[in-house]
Order: structure tokens, then sequence, then C-alpha cells
């Protein structure tokens, strides 16, 4: 219950407890009790948790994988690495070339918060470019480019590593145009040779390995919501 976003897994164990929650027709008292979410009918407070699931998923997309819903050309997608019968939306994307956090769901109020351009959840980059951008290109990214026909939004920008023709680069924006960190850095004078997301807001992409995904704890669902 907790994993499906009902609720925190503190008051889940309070729902059970109170007798509001039946599996196969039998109302259960005691937390902990297994189940299989793929065979066992779960009904709490009357209605059927499979009406009521709410999914939120991270997953880190590997390079070459797509992030769109469908392909006509059958290349392998951000969907296909996540083995769940609901039909699931990415919020956002991530251009194939690019690693990293991408966040799945079938809340759609939600995804279409998190996308909106007035929404304000800066994601986190990490980038090796080509050069060593001197303080002008640094200052010009964070103040915002002219790209095409928009000019990009204040970001931020670090030098994390320097060798000799290459910088490791950490980059943080607030937009989600098309490609947009590849074109900045390009607009400086040093293109991306690799990039990863590694976070979105708060939520931070960890230990997930490419082509690993995990649920959403409640916490990490209740930030994203904007709730207390």
């Amino acid at each position: 219950m907790a994993q499906c976003g009902i609720a925190s897994r503190r008051k889940s164990e309070q729902l059970i407890q109170k007798g509001v929650v039946q599996v196969n027709g039998v109302t259960i008292y005691e937390p902990g009790f297994p189940v299989d979410p793929e065979k066992d009918q779960i009904i709490v407070s009357g209605k059927r948790l499979s009406e009521a699931i709410k999914i939120y998923i991270m997953v880190n997309k590997p390079k070459g994988v797509l992030s769109t819903s469908e392909d006509t050309h059958g290349r392998q997608r951000v969907l296909d690495l996540v083995p769940i019968k609901e039909r699931l939306y990415t919020v956002g994307r991530l251009d194939m070339d690019t690693e990293g956090l991408l966040l799945l769901t079938n809340d759609g109020d939600l995804t279409f918060a998190l996308t909106h351009p007035s929404h304000e959840f800066g994601k986190t980059y990490l980038g090796l470019v080509k050069g060593r951008p001197d303080k002008n290109s640094l200052e010009s990214f964070r103040d915002g480019i002219e790209i095409e026909d928009y000019r990009t939004a204040p970001a931020t920008i670090k030098i994390l590593k320097i060798d000799q023709d290459t910088s490791l680069l950490e980059m943080r924006i607030h937009e989600g145009r098309k490609r947009q960190i590849r074109k900045m850095c390009a607009a400086i004078g040093h293109p991306i040779i690799d990039l990863k997301r590694v976070a979105m807001g708060d939520l931070s992409l960890g230990n997930l390995k490419p082509g690993e995904w995990r649920y959403l704890n409640h916490d990490e669902i209740t930030y994203l919501k904007g709730e207390k």
C-alpha cells in the first residue's frame, strides 16, 4: 500500500488495524500479511486496490534506450525495462544518447504538474565535455544563452575535474527543452561527450545502475506532490 502511494507505511498499518483492508474477501488486521497483487483481490475502504493504485518509479535509463512510449522501429524503450502491467508514462524525456534518472508513473495529474513550464524542480546533470571552459564560458552558461529562438533561463555550472582535453561538469537547469544541456554546452564551445542526469530536485539517482529501477517511497512521492 505504501509503495502504491496510498499512504505512508505507518498509515497503511493503521488502516489494516482498523479493519478496512480485505484480501480475497477476508478482513485482515495484522500488518505484514503476505499478498500477491497479481493474483489476490485487495480491497481498501471498499475500493479495489487495482482501481486506486498509483505507481511511481525511478529508473536509470541507459544510453541507447528511448524515452518515448511508442516506437515504430522496434527499438528498446525505457518502459520495456519495467515489467509492470499497468500503463505507465515517462515524466519528461531524456534523449537517446543520455543516461540517467527518469520517472515513470500512471498519475496523470503529477505528470502534468512536473512537466509544466512553471514547475521549479531543478534537474542536475554530470557532463563530460571537450576542452576546458574558461570563466567567461561558465558565466555565459549561468546567465543564459541564446539558442535557436529562445534564451535559456539562469542555470548553475561548476567544474568537477579537468583532464588534458576534457572537463567533467556538474550542471543544473530548471527548464526541459529538447536536448537543452547539449545545446548550451555546444553554445559555449564545449560540446558534450557523455551526459548523465543524476538528480531531479531532491531526488537522487543514488546507486541505481543503468537499466535498474525502484519504486519511490512515500516521502519521495509526497515531496514531488508538494505535500507536507
